[in-house]
């Protein structure tokens, strides 16, 4: 009887906090206080066949905006972020994201990559996949974030494929460093073509 009861508590305080939480929220067994995962990850099912939510992964449900096109989604990056708090986990974009989002490249890539400290995931928003893969601390010590977004956008350009047009979009990115020792020790941890490519755009 005192099963049934905490079950109904936990069924109507979880509908609850779902319906009133902001679309583009992010929803896990363990996102209810007091309540049994278990349970949670069970009423999340249920709610996604309702409609209420989206399934974007495996335990991960997103309250996405229904339209009469579709369904609409936030900004990818919104999202991640979303599930690296959840995991206390550090992100980073990489490959053609990072090339993408920092003017390198106007391409679009079909799937969107990024490195992670936490749990490794593939999300399915519609059409789209994005990749969290799990890395090594590493990748994430960085003083300054765009730096270090260069410098994956940079290793998966490539050094023979750096063009005038990218190093004068390298030298506007970099006017909005801080020139500090956190610089210094930042591209003394880039591969050395990386480190010595950055500074060479610094210097003109």
């Amino acid at each position: 009887m005192e099963e049934n009861t905490t079950r109904v508590f936990d069924n109507e305080k979880i509908r609850r906090e779902v319906t009133r939480g902001k679309y583009g929220s992010v929803f896990f067994a363990s996102s209810f206080r007091g309540a049994n995962a278990e349970y949670a990850s069970k009423l999340l099912s249920s709610f996604e066949k309702e409609g209420l939510l989206v399934r974007i992964s495996q335990g991960v449900y997103l309250k996405a905006r229904k339209t009469r096109f579709g369904i609409s989604y936030p900004p990818i990056e919104e999202i991640v972020v979303q599930i690296a708090k959840r995991d206390r986990a550090k992100i980073l974009p990489t490959g053609a994201t990072a090339a993408n989002m920092l003017g390198l490249s106007d391409q679009v890539p079909m799937k969107t990559c990024f490195l992670t400290s936490g749990t490794a995931r593939r999300l399915n928003l519609g059409g789209r996949t994005v990749e969290l893969k799990r890395a090594a601390p590493k990748n994430f010590a960085y003083n300054n974030e765009v730096v270090g977004i260069l410098v994956q956008a940079l290793r998966s350009i490539g050094a023979e494929n750096v063009t005038e047009d990218m190093c004068a979009k390298i030298r506007t990115i970099m006017k909005e460093v801080p020139r500090d020792k956190g610089l210094d020790e930042d591209l003394s941890l880039a591969p050395a073509w990386i480190g010595k490519l950055i500074r060479g755009q610094m210097e003109l």
